[in-house]
């Protein structure tokens, strides 16, 4: 990987300002580094290599997809399906038929070699895109450039460098990162990163985000004036970059930076306590995850068992169907390691954004509203009985929980039972342990069940809300659309009091109510959450300490005033400044954590 060197050095410190995107200070040694343009060379072809070239270009659209989808799995298991969606948008770009129509087009017409023509036709839509005055289209100029230099790379039979590469802790300074380059970074190694250009809404920016990496973008110029191995101070949430500073300016930052570790030590601290408020409230706090693998950190930081486990992950990125003891293997792993504590399983909920390898679900106009999840195992039932025999036999050994997503109505759950109780009886016949009482839940996250949750409660032994897609259908906004992501508010009004609905729906009738969603890992949000009287809140594994401490900070008449005051307001400002205000007073560690200090 290229370094820039041999630069004088500089007589004094100097500061640069750009736009903090990741929050944290972070001191450290600049790694210049040049994400490597595929040098192409033109070449003229033969009418008959046409067919053979462009047999080439398909062959390579192949092996990146599945280089994505590998990424895609990563990010899964390190921070969550949410940010693994972000790769969609790459994928999109390999199945663009106007783009691959583009390419066969011009190849049989001019006669040149596919990576010439490709890399034309993809800079061609690249440029298209970044010259748009829309900032969400001109961030995925990022995108497209990452994705051609993926397939150029598979063309020439040559391995990408990637910043994963890292031996030693640096700050990685750059023209531009891709969101690949983002994700497959070792947080260990690299402790920040700053670019000329980026914004906020770019997906590097989210990633970076969600490594809690600090990040500050659009500093122009900024790898041509930074020598490899200068001291850098970075920090991500002024958009502040110092380079060669003082000794006084480290040390003033060293403190700063020493508060923030401090907050963060207090926080795993509070990993074997309960989640329980000051006056002695105690809700259930789980974590979310996607793989067996994820167990021991779920652990680490607290968590009360598995309160969403995602199993679509065992039919992506394959060839074959996962058959039932592979899947029992898998859901015996996390069961066992949990026991006592509940691991709730989600069954498969694929199509929307997740897709299989297999041509298991077809490409639909609107996928978010189509064949998925329930509908999909309800069509398929031996895909869905195979699955449900695992989980029961996984149930025999640990203490296991199953779930139905996407539920739109009481019907589907009653013939998902039915399902459930055949399974029971094959294992039966075959002599198979399992719990015969197992918990039956849905998952509510259509408004259609939020509006009927009286009626499904009485079906099932507990909920669980999904916010990402209730918010998503509630208000009709793409949620990975970053054009309309203002619109995006989980405070909106509505779905406040969609979920009040269905926490008293569920308790009136007598079973618990918890979230797997966004909404529950969010520290002002969850005192609302809180003062409305949710059960059980699910959590990625790395948001489980702040919410901890949310909870243990506050009296429960508080969060309920809180809830009160939100749900009879109808100004999404108001209701945000109401629960920082909260915060503030109840956990101001938190408030300074988030880069609001």
């Amino acid at each position: 990987m290229p370094t820039r060197d041999g630069r004088r050095g500089r007589a004094r410190e100097t500061i640069y300002r750009g736009i903090g995107v990741s929050p944290g200070i972070a001191i450290g040694r600049a790694f210049i580094f040049d994400s490597e343009e595929v040098v192409v060379v033109k070449r003229r072809i033969d009418a008959d290599q046409v067919p053979v070239e462009i047999a080439r270009f398909e062959d390579a659209l192949v092996r990146t997809r599945r280089e994505i989808l590998d990424i895609q799995k990563t990010i899964s298991a390190r921070l969550g399906t949410e940010h693994a969606e972000i790769f969609n948008a790459h994928l999109l770009v390999l199945e663009d038929r106007s783009l691959i129509e583009d390419v066969i087009k011009r190849i049989g017409r001019d006669r040149h070699n596919i990576e010439y023509v490709f890399q034309q036709v993809g800079k061609k839509y690249a440029d298209i895109f970044s010259q748009m005055e829309d900032d969400y289209l001109k961030e995925r100029a990022s995108d497209i450039r990452d994705v051609v230099r993926r397939v150029l790379h598979n063309l020439l039979g040559r391995k990408r460098e990637d910043v994963s590469a890292l031996r030693e802790e640096v700050v990685i300074v750059a023209y531009d990162l891709s969101p690949s380059d983002t994700a497959l970074m070792h947080k260990e190694k690299v402790i920040s990163f700053i670019t000329d250009v980026g914004a906020p809404t770019s997906h590097t920016a989210i990633l970076a985000r969600s490594l809690k990496v600090p990040a500050v973008v659009g500093l122009r110029d900024i790898s041509g004036k930074i020598m490899a191995g200068e001291l850098l101070v970075v920090d991500g949430t002024s958009g502040t970059v110092i380079a060669s500073p003082s000794k006084e300016t480290v040390r003033r930052f060293s403190q700063v930076r020493t508060r923030l570790q401090v907050i963060e030590e207090r926080l795993t601290s509070l990993r074997d306590l309960p989640a329980e408020t000051l006056d002695g409230y105690r809700v259930a706090l789980a974590a979310n995850i996607e793989l067996p693998e994820d167990v021991p950190a779920a652990l680490a930081s607290g968590a009360e068992g598995i309160g969403l486990y995602r199993t679509e992950f065992f039919f992506m990125n394959r060839r074959e169907l996962p058959g039932e003891d592979e899947q029992y293997e898998a859901y015996r792993k996390v069961a066992e390691q949990v026991r006592p504590h509940p691991t709730i399983i989600r069954t498969l909920d694929i199509g929307g954004d997740k897709f299989v390898s297999e041509p298991l679900v077809p490409r639909e106009m609107n996928p978010f509203l189509g064949w998925r999840a329930i509908r999909f195992c309800l069509a398929n039932t031996d895909i869905f009985k195979t699955q449900l025999r695992a989980i029961l036999r996984a149930s025999g050994l640990g203490n296991v929980k199953v779930m139905f997503p996407m539920i739109s109505g009481h019907e589907e759950v009653v013939r998902a039972r039915a399902l459930l109780e055949e399974a029971k009886d094959e294992l039966r016949k075959r002599g198979r342990r399992f719990n015969d009482r197992i918990q039956v839940g849905a998952m509510i996250e259509i408004p259609s069940a939020a509006l009927t949750a009286d009626i499904l409660a009485r079906h099932v032994d507990f909920f669980s809300i999904g916010t990402n897609d209730l918010i998503q259908y509630a208000l009709a906004v793409d949620r990975i659309n970053e054009k309309i992501a203002y619109l995006y508010e989980p405070r909106h009004p509505a779905i406040l009091r969609l979920i009040r609905q269905i926490i008293a729906a569920g308790h009136r009738e007598g079973i618990w109510v918890g979230m797997c969603g966004e909404m529950a890992g969010e520290p002002s949000l969850a005192l609302i959450l809180l003062g409305m009287g949710l059960d059980e809140f699910s959590v990625s594994a790395v948001s489980i300490p702040e919410i901890k401490k949310v909870i243990r900070s506050v009296q429960l008449a508080e969060a309920r005033a809180l809830a009160d005051e939100v749900l009879a307001s109808s100004d999404v400002g108001q209701i945000r400044e109401s629960c920082k205000k909260l915060l503030l007073k109840a956990a101001p560690d938190l408030v300074v954590l988030k880069g609001e200090r």
